[in-house]
Protein backbone atom coordinates (compact mmCIF):
# COMPACT_ATOMS: atom_id res chain seq x y z
CA UNK A 1 0.00 0.00 0.00
CA UNK A 2 2.84 2.32 0.88
CA UNK A 3 4.40 1.75 -2.52
CA UNK A 4 1.14 2.66 -4.25
CA UNK A 5 1.25 6.26 -2.77
CA UNK A 6 4.62 7.05 -4.21
CA UNK A 7 4.93 8.60 -7.75
CA UNK A 8 6.88 6.62 -10.21
CA UNK A 9 10.11 8.23 -11.56
CA UNK A 10 8.77 8.32 -15.13
CA UNK A 11 5.61 10.16 -14.15
CA UNK A 12 7.63 12.71 -12.10
CA UNK A 13 9.84 13.47 -15.07
CA UNK A 14 6.83 14.02 -17.31
CA UNK A 15 5.18 16.40 -14.83
CA UNK A 16 8.33 18.46 -14.41
CA UNK A 17 8.73 18.72 -18.20
CA UNK A 18 5.16 20.01 -18.58
CA UNK A 19 5.77 22.72 -15.96
CA UNK A 20 8.95 23.87 -17.69
CA UNK A 21 7.16 24.07 -21.02
CA UNK A 22 4.39 26.14 -19.50
CA UNK A 23 6.89 28.53 -17.93
CA UNK A 24 8.76 28.90 -21.20
CA UNK A 25 5.51 29.66 -23.03
CA UNK A 26 4.73 32.40 -20.51
CA UNK A 27 8.19 33.91 -20.95
CA UNK A 28 7.85 33.79 -24.72
CA UNK A 29 4.46 35.51 -24.59
CA UNK A 30 5.82 38.26 -22.31
CA UNK A 31 8.82 38.75 -24.60
CA UNK A 32 6.48 39.12 -27.59
CA UNK A 33 4.48 41.80 -25.73
CA UNK A 34 7.66 43.68 -24.87
CA UNK A 35 8.76 43.50 -28.48
CA UNK A 36 5.43 44.99 -29.62
CA UNK A 37 5.77 47.80 -27.07
CA UNK A 38 9.29 48.57 -28.34
CA UNK A 39 8.04 48.66 -31.93
CA UNK A 40 5.20 51.02 -30.95
CA UNK A 41 7.60 53.31 -29.13
CA UNK A 42 9.88 53.50 -32.14
CA UNK A 43 6.88 54.40 -34.38
CA UNK A 44 5.97 57.46 -32.22
CA UNK A 45 9.18 59.20 -31.20
CA UNK A 46 9.34 61.71 -28.38
CA UNK A 47 9.50 64.68 -30.83
CA UNK A 48 5.84 64.12 -31.73
CA UNK A 49 4.76 65.15 -28.22
CA UNK A 50 5.16 68.87 -29.09
CA UNK A 51 3.02 68.44 -32.17
CA UNK A 52 0.38 66.69 -30.15
CA UNK A 53 0.47 69.54 -27.63
CA UNK A 54 -0.10 72.15 -30.35
CA UNK A 55 -2.96 70.09 -31.75
CA UNK A 56 -4.46 69.89 -28.28
CA UNK A 57 -4.21 73.69 -27.88
CA UNK A 58 -5.86 74.20 -31.28
CA UNK A 59 -8.66 71.84 -30.31
CA UNK A 60 -9.21 73.75 -27.07
CA UNK A 61 -9.41 77.01 -29.05
CA UNK A 62 -11.94 75.46 -31.39
CA UNK A 63 -13.98 74.30 -28.43
CA UNK A 64 -14.08 77.87 -27.11
CA UNK A 65 -15.27 79.10 -30.52
CA UNK A 66 -17.96 76.42 -30.56
CA UNK A 67 -19.12 77.53 -27.10
CA UNK A 68 -19.29 81.15 -28.29
CA UNK A 69 -21.24 80.12 -31.38
CA UNK A 70 -23.67 78.18 -29.22
CA UNK A 71 -24.14 81.21 -26.96
CA UNK A 72 -24.77 83.42 -29.98
CA UNK A 73 -27.26 80.96 -31.42
CA UNK A 74 -29.03 80.85 -28.07
CA UNK A 75 -29.34 84.66 -28.09
CA UNK A 76 -30.65 84.64 -31.66
CA UNK A 77 -33.23 81.99 -30.81
CA UNK A 78 -34.40 84.07 -27.87
CA UNK A 79 -34.68 87.11 -30.18
CA UNK A 80 -36.82 85.33 -32.77
CA UNK A 81 -40.17 86.09 -31.04
CA UNK A 82 -39.26 89.78 -30.83
CA UNK A 83 -38.26 89.79 -34.49
CA UNK A 84 -41.55 88.14 -35.48
CA UNK A 85 -43.48 90.74 -33.52
CA UNK A 86 -41.50 93.53 -35.19
CA UNK A 87 -42.21 92.04 -38.62
CA UNK A 88 -45.93 91.86 -37.83
CA UNK A 89 -45.98 95.50 -36.74
CA UNK A 90 -44.03 96.51 -39.85
CA UNK A 91 -46.52 94.72 -42.08
CA UNK A 92 -49.42 96.46 -40.34
CA UNK A 93 -47.70 99.81 -40.79
CA UNK A 94 -47.04 99.03 -44.44
CA UNK A 95 -50.72 98.23 -44.92
CA UNK A 96 -51.71 101.55 -43.33
CA UNK A 97 -49.28 103.44 -45.55
CA UNK A 98 -50.57 101.67 -48.64
CA UNK A 99 -54.12 102.62 -47.71
CA UNK A 100 -53.03 106.22 -47.19
CA UNK A 101 -51.10 106.24 -50.46
CA UNK A 102 -54.22 105.17 -52.32
CA UNK A 103 -55.80 108.52 -51.41
CA UNK A 104 -52.84 110.63 -52.53
CA UNK A 105 -51.94 111.30 -56.16
CA UNK A 106 -48.40 110.72 -57.30
CA UNK A 107 -47.83 114.45 -57.70
CA UNK A 108 -49.82 117.50 -56.74
CA UNK A 109 -50.16 120.03 -59.56
CA UNK A 110 -47.92 123.03 -59.01
CA UNK A 111 -50.17 125.37 -60.94
CA UNK A 112 -53.09 124.74 -58.60
CA UNK A 113 -50.95 125.70 -55.64
CA UNK A 114 -49.66 128.82 -57.36
CA UNK A 115 -53.26 129.92 -58.06
CA UNK A 116 -54.03 130.05 -54.36
CA UNK A 117 -50.73 131.75 -53.55
CA UNK A 118 -51.21 134.40 -56.23
CA UNK A 119 -54.68 135.19 -54.91
CA UNK A 120 -53.35 135.47 -51.37
CA UNK A 121 -50.77 137.99 -52.54
CA UNK A 122 -53.38 140.05 -54.38
CA UNK A 123 -55.87 139.93 -51.50
CA UNK A 124 -53.89 139.80 -48.21
CA UNK A 125 -55.95 138.66 -45.26
CA UNK A 126 -55.32 140.08 -41.82
CA UNK A 127 -54.68 137.47 -39.16
CA UNK A 128 -57.17 138.85 -36.68
CA UNK A 129 -60.50 137.97 -35.19
CA UNK A 130 -62.30 139.95 -37.89
CA UNK A 131 -61.01 137.52 -40.54
CA UNK A 132 -63.15 134.74 -39.09
CA UNK A 133 -66.27 136.55 -40.29
CA UNK A 134 -67.65 137.81 -43.57
CA UNK A 135 -67.32 141.58 -43.83
CA UNK A 136 -70.25 143.32 -45.46
CA UNK A 137 -69.72 143.53 -49.18
CA UNK A 138 -73.09 145.01 -50.10
CA UNK A 139 -72.84 148.57 -51.29
CA UNK A 140 -74.42 150.91 -48.78
CA UNK A 141 -73.95 148.67 -45.73
CA UNK A 142 -71.48 149.62 -43.00
CA UNK A 143 -68.07 148.20 -43.72
CA UNK A 144 -67.66 146.87 -40.20
CA UNK A 145 -70.91 144.87 -39.97
CA UNK A 146 -70.42 141.14 -39.56
CA UNK A 147 -73.04 138.98 -41.20
CA UNK A 148 -71.86 135.39 -41.55
CA UNK A 149 -69.19 133.58 -39.56
CA UNK A 150 -66.82 131.38 -41.52
CA UNK A 151 -64.50 128.71 -40.22
CA UNK A 152 -60.82 128.70 -41.07
CA UNK A 153 -61.05 125.02 -42.13
CA UNK A 154 -59.59 124.32 -45.53
CA UNK A 155 -61.46 122.60 -48.31
CA UNK A 156 -61.62 118.81 -47.99
CA UNK A 157 -59.14 116.71 -49.95
CA UNK A 158 -61.11 113.48 -50.02
CA UNK A 159 -59.23 111.43 -52.58
CA UNK A 160 -60.70 108.29 -54.11
CA UNK A 161 -59.18 104.81 -53.94
CA UNK A 162 -58.36 102.38 -56.73
CA UNK A 163 -61.14 100.08 -55.52
CA UNK A 164 -63.69 102.88 -55.80
CA UNK A 165 -62.58 103.73 -59.32
CA UNK A 166 -62.56 100.09 -60.39
CA UNK A 167 -66.07 99.60 -58.97
CA UNK A 168 -67.49 102.03 -61.54
CA UNK A 169 -68.88 100.75 -64.83
CA UNK A 170 -66.51 101.09 -67.75
CA UNK A 171 -68.77 103.50 -69.64
CA UNK A 172 -68.62 105.92 -66.69
CA UNK A 173 -64.91 105.94 -65.89
CA UNK A 174 -63.78 105.66 -69.50
CA UNK A 175 -60.04 106.31 -69.69
CA UNK A 176 -59.82 108.12 -66.39
CA UNK A 177 -56.94 107.10 -64.13
CA UNK A 178 -56.67 107.26 -60.37
CA UNK A 179 -53.95 109.93 -60.49
CA UNK A 180 -55.93 112.12 -62.86
CA UNK A 181 -59.09 111.99 -60.77
CA UNK A 182 -57.19 112.72 -57.54
CA UNK A 183 -55.32 115.57 -59.22
CA UNK A 184 -58.70 117.00 -60.19
CA UNK A 185 -59.78 116.74 -56.53
CA UNK A 186 -56.71 118.82 -55.63
CA UNK A 187 -57.80 121.41 -58.20
CA UNK A 188 -61.31 121.51 -56.75
CA UNK A 189 -59.97 122.07 -53.24
CA UNK A 190 -57.85 124.94 -54.58
CA UNK A 191 -60.86 126.52 -56.28
CA UNK A 192 -62.92 126.21 -53.10
CA UNK A 193 -60.18 127.65 -50.88
CA UNK A 194 -59.71 130.56 -53.27
CA UNK A 195 -63.45 131.31 -53.18
CA UNK A 196 -63.51 131.04 -49.39
CA UNK A 197 -60.64 133.53 -49.12
CA UNK A 198 -62.39 135.87 -51.51
CA UNK A 199 -65.62 135.74 -49.52
CA UNK A 200 -63.81 136.36 -46.22
CA UNK A 201 -61.64 139.19 -47.58
CA UNK A 202 -62.39 142.69 -46.19
CA UNK A 203 -64.10 144.91 -48.73
CA UNK A 204 -61.35 147.49 -48.57
CA UNK A 205 -58.87 144.86 -49.77
CA UNK A 206 -60.87 144.08 -52.93
CA UNK A 207 -60.71 145.81 -56.28
CA UNK A 208 -63.68 146.28 -58.60
CA UNK A 209 -63.22 142.94 -60.36
CA UNK A 210 -62.81 140.82 -57.23
CA UNK A 211 -65.56 142.76 -55.43
CA UNK A 212 -68.13 141.80 -58.03
CA UNK A 213 -67.25 138.11 -57.82
CA UNK A 214 -67.10 138.27 -54.03
CA UNK A 215 -70.66 139.62 -53.92
CA UNK A 216 -71.84 136.73 -56.11
CA UNK A 217 -70.00 134.15 -54.04
CA UNK A 218 -71.34 135.59 -50.81
CA UNK A 219 -74.89 135.36 -52.11
CA UNK A 220 -74.32 131.72 -53.10
CA UNK A 221 -72.69 130.93 -49.74
CA UNK A 222 -75.84 132.13 -47.93
CA UNK A 223 -78.10 129.63 -49.72
CA UNK A 224 -79.35 126.64 -47.74
CA UNK A 225 -77.70 123.97 -49.87
CA UNK A 226 -74.27 125.61 -49.68
CA UNK A 227 -74.17 127.26 -46.27
CA UNK A 228 -71.16 126.14 -44.22
CA UNK A 229 -69.61 124.15 -47.06
CA UNK A 230 -66.76 124.67 -49.49
CA UNK A 231 -67.79 125.13 -53.10
CA UNK A 232 -66.66 126.37 -56.47
CA UNK A 233 -68.37 127.36 -59.68
CA UNK A 234 -68.36 125.63 -63.00
CA UNK A 235 -66.66 128.73 -64.39
CA UNK A 236 -63.73 128.15 -61.99
CA UNK A 237 -62.74 124.96 -63.79
CA UNK A 238 -59.66 126.30 -65.58
CA UNK A 239 -57.07 123.63 -64.85
CA UNK A 240 -54.43 122.59 -64.56
CA UNK A 241 -56.15 119.18 -64.45
CA UNK A 242 -59.86 119.90 -64.07
CA UNK A 243 -61.17 121.88 -67.02
CA UNK A 244 -64.60 122.54 -68.42
CA UNK A 245 -64.32 119.96 -71.17
CA UNK A 246 -65.44 116.41 -71.84
CA UNK A 247 -62.85 114.94 -69.48
CA UNK A 248 -63.72 117.45 -66.76
CA UNK A 249 -67.41 116.64 -67.05
CA UNK A 250 -66.59 112.93 -66.85
CA UNK A 251 -64.57 113.50 -63.66
CA UNK A 252 -67.47 115.41 -62.09
CA UNK A 253 -69.82 112.57 -63.00
CA UNK A 254 -67.52 110.03 -61.36
CA UNK A 255 -67.06 112.10 -58.19
CA UNK A 256 -70.78 112.78 -57.94
CA UNK A 257 -71.48 109.04 -58.27
CA UNK A 258 -68.89 108.09 -55.65
CA UNK A 259 -70.18 110.73 -53.25
CA UNK A 260 -67.38 113.30 -53.20
CA UNK A 261 -69.43 116.22 -54.52
CA UNK A 262 -72.97 117.42 -54.99
CA UNK A 263 -74.24 120.02 -57.43
CA UNK A 264 -76.85 122.76 -57.34
CA UNK A 265 -78.07 125.43 -59.70
CA UNK A 266 -78.14 128.81 -57.96
CA UNK A 267 -79.10 131.71 -60.21
CA UNK A 268 -77.07 131.53 -63.36
CA UNK A 269 -74.31 129.51 -61.75
CA UNK A 270 -73.77 125.78 -61.54
CA UNK A 271 -72.33 125.26 -58.05
CA UNK A 272 -70.22 122.22 -57.13
CA UNK A 273 -70.17 121.53 -53.40
CA UNK A 274 -67.36 119.52 -51.82
CA UNK A 275 -68.37 116.86 -49.30
CA UNK A 276 -66.42 115.62 -46.30
CA UNK A 277 -66.10 112.04 -45.04
CA UNK A 278 -68.94 111.11 -42.71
Amino acid sequence: MAGAGKQKPTEAKESAGASLESLMSSFNARIAELQQLVIARNMYPASSICELSSIDAALQGMELQVYKIKDRLREEIQAIPKAKKLIDESLKQQKRLNEMAAFVPQSLPEKATSMSQSFTKSVPLEQSEDDLNFESLTIGEPAGSKVIKKSRATAPLWYITADELNSLPQYMKGRLTLDKVNAAISDMATYADTNAQLIAAPRKKLNETTLEKALELREIAMSESVKGKHFFLESDMKGPTLKFDTTGKGILTVLRHIGRITEDRIGRHRVIILLRPA
